[in-house]
């Protein structure tokens, strides 16, 4: 059964690893925090002070990770913690990972996914042990005409938005790093296997950020209110939460196992099949949560937004065996159960996200 290898392969190679996480209390940290415990790693995380009632905060007294809470743009202090930690594994998440609030603050927006990602590559060079590295940038990396075409790794990146720009920019800081200090040829000598991964959209119980689909959705069908739709036409590729987070731990085991094979950039998305626009996405999870209306409304002056973005993901199928196992219908299911489900009384948010990761684990491709 493919979904017990995939789990034996987890526990293979994390059970008893140190794993270094940024953006741990960020809404996909947290979830992987969580899972990486779950493996049995020792997890120490470097981020930003979680936001009140945000999962990380919710979930918090239940974990063991050692947290650190300081800025990615500290090199100093990056440096120090990550040196002092030795890790076998990193995982780099911290960013500014909404597209709208980058044109409000687009100098801090590069200064993180940028400097923060070139800081942490730069840290990476002061350890002297063998280190598996994932850089987690986005799906917006590439240069976008919306054409239709779903992107490949191999195509151009760009961006017109700030935050699109500044990851398309991590991803070529990434790669000046891998081939002037980490070069996969030279492994032996530098010991450091640095890889990307590219994802975005993401959908899971726990995400309370504004300007993000199902956090809004969320909140209007809790209050009864109905649901703004700014962009109902526009494609993205929605995954649960969970699905990114498997290819991130694949990429990784798979990377320690061979680290010239897989030391490059990796998409992971649901497949082109699966895309929805964001109406239909609202409608299912309005279907999901029992009742609920929403209303279309027009942004005067809106900031620019892709209206049509999706990925090729026949890379990773193929080199990691990876694929995605939650259709769109079940990840929007999943989620609005789990806020459905946290609104009871003595819910408990870190027993929600085990009973998913678990599920996840034992779920069949589908």
């Amino acid at each position: 059964m493919e979904t017990m290898v995939a789990g034996n392969l987890f526990k293979e190679h994390f059970k008893g690893k140190k794993v270094f996480l940024t953006g741990h209390t960020g809404f996909k940290g947290s979830w992987l925090t969580i899972w990486l415990e779950l493996l049995g790693a020792k997890v120490k995380g470097y981020a930003l002070k979680p936001d009140k009632n945000s999962l990380f905060d919710q979930v918090k007294d239940h974990l063991k990770c050692e947290s650190v809470i300081a800025d990615i743009r500290n090199k100093e202090k990056l440096e120090k913690e990550l040196i002092s930690f030795q890790p076998d594994f990193i995982f780099h998440l911290a960013a500014q990972a909404i597209v709208r609030e980058s044109y409000e603050l687009p100098v801090e927006t590069f200064e993180v996914n940028v400097i923060g990602t070139a800081n942490l590559l730069n840290a990476i060079r002061g350890l002297k042990k063998r280190c598996t590295v994932v850089i987690v940038t986005t799906d917006k990396v590439y240069k976008n005409s919306e054409t239709g075409k779903a992107f490949s790794e191999s195509d151009p990146l760009g961006g017109h938005d700030p935050y699109s720009a500044s990851k398309a920019a991590a991803e070529i800081v990434t790669e000046s790093f891998r081939l002037s200090f980490f070069h996969p040829s030279k492994f032996k000598e530098h010991k450091k296997a640095v890889a990307s991964a590219r994802a975005g959209n993401v959908i899971g119980g726990g995400d309370y950020a504004k300007d993000r689909i199902i956090p809004d959705i969320y909140r209007a069908l809790s209050e009864s209110k109905a649901m703004p739709v700014r962009n109902p036409k526009a494609i993205r590729p929605w995954q649960h939460v969970l699905e990114p987070l498997s290819g991130y731990l694949t990429l990784a085991a798979k990377m320690s196992n061979n680290t010239v094979k897989y030391s490059t950039a990796y998409n992971f998305g649901p497949y082109l099949e699966d895309n929805l626009t964001v109406e239909e996405l609202v409608k299912e999870a309005i279907n999901c949560w029992g009742n609920g209306e929403f209303k279309k409304i027009k942004i005067k002056n809106a900031p620019h937004e892709a209206a049509l973005l999706q990925l090729n993901i026949n890379k990773a199928i193929k080199e990691l065996k990876w694929q995605p196992k939650w259709n769109a219908a079940r990840a929007i299911e999943k989620t609005i159960c789990w806020y459905k489900e946290s609104l009871k009384k003595n819910s408990d948010k870190f027993e929600l996200c085990v009973d998913d990761i678990k599920n996840y684990e034992l779920q069949q491709l589908n």
